[in-house]
């Protein structure tokens, strides 16, 4: 990497996800970018860049922990505000997690669509270009006045499989009708089978019937989707594919958040293992669960940074994964 670039790019991380900053500034070559954060004794955030970003192109890696959302989303705001009261040419939120994707919409009288204040808060901000995985629901995007580059880990999720999956011995469930597309994606670039399980929800997080559409017999079904909450839903939908006749059950999963009692769920189910990036902080969850196998995003982070910095197409990241 030339060390021109390393002089332009300034790398800024939240207190969220030190680890992947660390990976996406090493797979670029460059340190990440001095600050001060801190939180006064009333819980009021503070945040200090300690070197200059006058005219720079400046990138903020947050992503959201677990418990620490709006703390997160927060901490984001301010660093993009202290960056353009500091003069800097360009500011890119890097959002590996979107904070508050599900709710995009409507759903019932009298809720809000907060993806949508979330959206207009960055922008109010300062942000001039957003980068995140696997938004919940793509339209997300629409949200926002400035450019979106929405990231996919089915690249680095199909590079798994085929090394450690023989793909005719498999089948694509998705868990919900609402991530079909995703799990067809998936089983069209792989050549496999696709199935599909109906379920009601009687209220939010809360599954009531699953019903299976497809045939999964015999095979080895791999539950596809974007977050991984309580996993109530995916150990659920384990049960009911077992029932089925699956040979064994696995679930790929961009964003293990893992909230609530999810570890104990994960561990008193027929889950063979959960897949998921390093989105979103991971911390000893591995250890409390030796289903957990975590993927690294930050090569596909890092590439969409210097892609973006050098002015290049970031499509090409929509069907690669980088070596």
């Amino acid at each position: 990497m030339s060390g021109e670039m390393a002089n332009e790019i300034k790398l800024i991380s939240g207190r969220s996800h030190p680890e992947l900053s660390e990976k996406v500034a090493k797979r670029l070559g460059i340190e990440v970018a001095r600050t001060i954060s801190l939180n006064y004794s009333n819980q009021e955030t503070s945040f200090t860049v300690g070197e200059s970003v006058r005219d720079e192109d400046v990138f903020i890696i947050q992503s959201t922990a677990t418990g620490d959302v709006n703390e997160g989303l927060m901490e984001l705001l301010i660093a993009i505000s202290a960056c353009r009261t500091a003069s800097a040419r360009r500011i890119t939120a890097v959002i590996p997690n979107f904070p508050y994707a599900r709710q995009d919409k409507k759903d019932k009288s009298r809720a809000p669509i907060s993806a949508r204040l979330v959206a207009n808060m960055l922008q109010t901000a300062g942000a001039n270009h957003i980068v995140t995985v696997d938004l919940h629901a793509s339209q997300i995007q629409g949200f926002f006045s400035v450019p979106v580059d929405n990231l996919y880990a089915e690249p680095s999720f199909l590079r798994y499989i085929r090394e450690n999956y023989k793909a005719e011995d498999c089948v694509i469930v998705s868990p919900d009708a609402g991530g079909a597309k995703r799990a067809t994606s998936i089983a069209d670039h792989l050549n496999t089978g696709f199935a599909l399980i109906h379920k009601e929800r009687p209220r939010p997080n809360v599954v009531g019937r699953m019903v299976l559409v497809g045939n999964v017999e015999d095979k080895i079904a791999i539950l596809v989707d974007d977050m991984a909450d309580t996993c109530g839903t995916l150990c659920k939908a384990a049960s009911v594919l077992k029932e089925n006749g699956a040979k064994a059950v696995l679930a790929l999963v961009t964003h293990g958040i893992l909230s609530g009692n999810a570890i104990e769920n994960l561990n008193g189910s027929v889950l063979e293992a959960l897949i998921c990036t390093n989105t979103v902080p991971l911390g000893d969850k591995i250890e409390r669960c030796p289903k957990i196998r975590a993927i690294d995003i930050s090569p596909t982070i890092a590439e969409a940074i210097r892609r973006t910095h050098n002015g290049e197409s970031v499509s090409y990241l929509f069907n690669h994964a980088p070596v």
